[in-house]
């Protein structure tokens, strides 16, 4: 597959995470709540988390930005549930390397959110991209 065939392949995978963004809204029993903004860009996300047992049984997001930050939102919600909180952490941490341009071992967890790894060559973009990851992180860390 050519190089630009690639990239728009990635660019699809975006904007139809963008345009129908999987995990949006809110959910009624949430365990753990976080909002998080980047005041350079004007990104915000509210995540809610349904853990029991260490799992991450519901996530859901709401808030508004660009379509990197809302794309990866609805990225990462999928890429996690279902999880225990050591496998979203290990997530966290590949999706984190990932968009600073690192080389990730075991992409395949992150799903879709592979599909973010260019956003390394935009540094104002990766705090958009990483601003869902961050708040996961944040809940999770609080939850325990």
């Amino acid at each position: 597959m050519a190089l630009s065939k690639l990239e728009n392949l990635y660019r699809q995978v975006i904007l139809d995470h963008t345009n129908h963004p999987h995990n949006k809204g809110l959910l009624n029993e949430a365990t753990s709540q976080i909002e998080l903004n980047n005041p350079t860009c004007g990104d915000v996300i509210q995540l809610q988390l349904m853990i029991k047992d260490g799992v991450i049984e519901d996530v859901k997001f709401d808030g508004h930005g660009c379509s990197i930050s809302m794309a990866s939102a609805s990225m990462m919600t999928v890429a996690i549930k279902g999880k225990s909180e050591k496998e979203a952490m290990e997530i966290i941490a590949s999706f984190l390397e990932l968009v600073q341009g690192e080389e990730v071992p075991n992409p395949k967890p992150l799903g879709d959110a592979r599909m973010l790894s260019g956003v390394a060559k935009f540094p104002a973009r990766i705090k958009c991209a990483t601003l869902a990851w961050k708040a996961l992180e944040r809940g999770i860390i609080e939850e325990n």
